[in-house]
């Protein structure tokens, strides 16, 4: 019986690397909570807002005025929460695509690069001042990126293990699965030839037999003519 390696599923195929995944996760999240910390303000200032404002309008119930008060402030929701969201997920991915891609480079944490991640995210997004609007946001920004870093490692070296550790130890435990994995096959390889060869031992003589068989089985040569005579 022949061994065949099972095949990686297709989520193993297709996974991301946790970095990858570290980035978008953080996304999402500082969209999340942009979206919430630009709209719900938004929210309660667009309801008063227009309350204050359709104070002489005239509604056909109680109903009917407070549902345009609600579909004012959903607006107001909306709309500012949409600026405060989109500008957070790009600040954050910027940020740590940056930190992540110098840590990963170097191989090690430092505070450093969150200061360089700072200086960047901030100067991108004052570019469109100018020469000085680049130059002042990537001074803000390494201003504030250095005592986030701080706060971040510190964190982590609280917790017992670092960011850098455990990237280490992921990629130890995959490359110890992959060599196991390679060691299998190889083993399965090797084994092959054999399993062939014994394979074949087991039907040559099965056929050898069966051919006996069909020979046996025809009829006889009937006899020649010259043999007839001189009998």
């Amino acid at each position: 019986m022949l061994l065949s390696r099972v095949p990686l599923s297709l989520s193993e195929q297709q996974k991301f690397p946790k970095e990858v995944d570290y980035i978008c996760r953080a996304a999402v999240s500082a969209g999340i909570i942009g979206w919430a910390y630009g709209g719900i303000p938004a929210f309660i200032y667009a309801k008063k807002r227009y309350i204050e404002q359709s104070q002489a309008e005239i509604y056909h119930n109680r109903f009917d005025a407070v549902q345009s008060a609600h579909r004012a402030a959903t607006r107001g929701f909306i709309r500012y929460g949409w600026r405060w969201s989109w500008r957070t997920a790009v600040f954050v991915t910027i940020f740590n695509t940056v930190n992540t891609g110098l840590t990963v480079y170097r191989n090690k944490d430092a505070l450093s690069h969150f200061a360089i991640a700072g200086a960047v995210t901030g100067g991108l997004f004052r570019i469109n001042l100018g020469v000085r609007g680049l130059v002042a946001g990537s001074i803000i920004g390494a201003l504030l990126g250095t005592p986030m870093g701080s706060l971040l490692m510190a964190l982590q070296k609280y917790s017992g293990e670092t960011v850098q550790e455990r990237r280490q130890k992921d990629r130890k435990a995959l490359h110890e699965q992959r060599l196991e994995e390679w060691r299998s096959s190889l083993q399965v390889t090797e084994r092959l030839p054999v399993e062939i060869e014994s394979g074949l031992e087991k039907i040559q003589p099965e056929e050898d037999a069966q051919r006996i068989e069909a020979l046996l089985s025809l009829p006889r040569n009937p006899s020649l003519p010259d043999e007839q005579s001189k009998a």
